[in-house]
């Protein structure tokens, strides 16, 4: 399978982890032929869809994360789409995967990601008036003004 992939997309560099999961970095322009070729392939289960926010990283502040399942063969894939904190559209993979349409609702929501040609893209968890997203890494975690807490000791 992953031959295939490597022959239809040349710039896309799978690679294994310790855990035998295949990984790699996909543009946003090839996400969803990607996709669609691993589900021709027999990955048939999108596990999950979601999003990080790493601030740290100029230029890829933002990254959408894909896992796929291949049930048969017992196979993982996680397909990872880096975005510059200006430019947060992908593609939608709703027709690929019907379920993919709150996990991009959801990744929306939390992240302000936009998938395009997604058939409703609007708050799912949070209230239609918020105009905040608040899973990004904007805003200190406790109060500024206290001074005994460092966000260091909350993971950033």
């Amino acid at each position: 399978y992953i031959e295939e992939i490597n022959k239809d997309f040349p710039s896309i560099d799978l690679s294994v982890d310790d855990y035998g999961m295949h990984n790699a970095e996909v543009s946003k322009d090839e996400i969803h032929g990607v996709i669609e070729k691993l589900k021709e392939a027999g990955f048939n289960f999108l596990t999950d869809l979601t999003g990080s926010h790493y601030p740290e990283n100029e230029g890829q502040e933002f990254q959408v994360v894909y896992h796929l399942h291949h049930f048969y063969d017992n196979l993982r894939v996680r397909l990872k789409v880096n975005l510059p904190k200006d430019d947060l559209e992908v593609p939608s993979v709703t027709d690929l995967f019907a379920g993919a349409n709150w996990m991009e609702r959801e990744t929306f929501d939390f992240y302000g990601i936009q998938f395009n040609t997604h058939p409703n893209l609007s708050r799912i968890l949070n209230v239609d008036d918020m105009d905040y997203h608040p899973m990004r890494k904007e805003f200190a975690l406790e109060d500024e003004t206290r001074e005994d807490k460092e966000d260091k000791y909350f993971g950033r």
